[in-house]
């Protein structure tokens, strides 16, 4: 079995403060890339696709390609992949548990040409090319209902102090996004942390996968500010509200009015703005 890569790298530093140099041990967050390769029939032959290159943290990636996959509308269940495991017929030794396959069942239909308009990921954009409503609309994606969650001021005022408390990574490096579920009795479900916002996203996704049906009745937190990508995966997912410690995108907005999810803004100091769908915020 392969054992995890670490998550966290030690350095020395030369640290100046009060007017004077010291030498001191620090972590930082790793940084390495991740292939997710597809592996699927099409046309009765065997078809194998790298899909996505993205910077991350390593830790949780099989949930990351999942979350991804399932994000980008190529899968739809966890019944539709067979296995997912580390590719082992790797040309570099630096490509160790950088690779990571999905295998399909066969009935799987994949769209080819979705596949090509995709897929290269980084850790400050998230996949290049999704600048528009209509990636959501093509794919048939459903408007949220209103009456599945509510939740009270007060109550979300608490989350970010949650959300920093159980960022395992962050209190160790300080260079680290998340994203995290909680329910509407401000309990944390689940928290991800990434190098790249999108990437705490999609493992935090791709960690439901096998029930998607309980993110419905959760809300998301991330703890940077709300791009586009970040409001169509949890419109994906079917997640009701998304809040933010920082600023949301203009086309997040729209997006999240479009879909009728409440989005949540600038959530900190114990305020913060709706910006779409206030009934939900009581």
């Amino acid at each position: 079995m392969m054992q995890p890569k670490p998550s966290v790298f030690p350095s020395n530093i030369t640290k100046f403060q009060a007017g004077t140099f010291t030498s001191n041990p620090d972590l930082l967050a790793v940084e390495e890339p991740l292939e997710i390769q597809l592996n699927f029939i099409d046309n009765e032959e065997i078809v194998q696709k790298t899909v996505a290159i993205t910077m991350r943290t390593p830790g949780n990636d099989f949930e990351l390609a999942l979350g991804f996959l399932f994000g980008e509308g190529i899968i739809n269940s966890m019944q539709e992949v067979i296995r997912i495991r580390y590719c082992e017929s790797i040309k570099k030794p630096e490509e160790r548990g950088n690779v990571v396959k999905v295998t399909l069942r066969p009935h799987v239909k994949v769209d080819l040409q979705r596949l090509e308009r995709h897929f290269y990921t980084n850790s400050s954009c998230g996949v290049c090319g999704k600048t528009s409503i209509e990636a959501l609309e093509i794919s048939g994606c459903p408007v949220l209902p209103t009456n599945r969650l509510k939740v009270t001021s007060q109550l979300l005022t608490t989350l970010p102090d949650k959300l920093r408390e159980a960022q395992s990574i962050f209190q160790h490096t300080g260079g680290i996004h998340a994203a995290a579920l909680f329910d509407t009795q401000g309990q944390l479900v689940t928290v991800r942390e990434d190098v790249g916002r999108h990437n705490a996203m999609d493992k935090l996704i791709g960690s439901h996968i096998k029930s998607p049906e309980i993110m419905q009745k959760l809300m998301v937190l991330v703890s940077g500010r709300l791009s586009f990508e970040l409001v169509q995966k949890a419109i994906n997912a079917q997640i009701p509200l998304i809040a933010a410690v920082g600023a949301p995108s203009s086309l997040a907005v729209q997006l999240a009015s479009a879909y009728q999810m409440t989005l949540v803004g600038f959530l900190r100091g114990g305020q913060f703005n709706v910006y779409t769908v206030p009934e939900r915020v009581v």
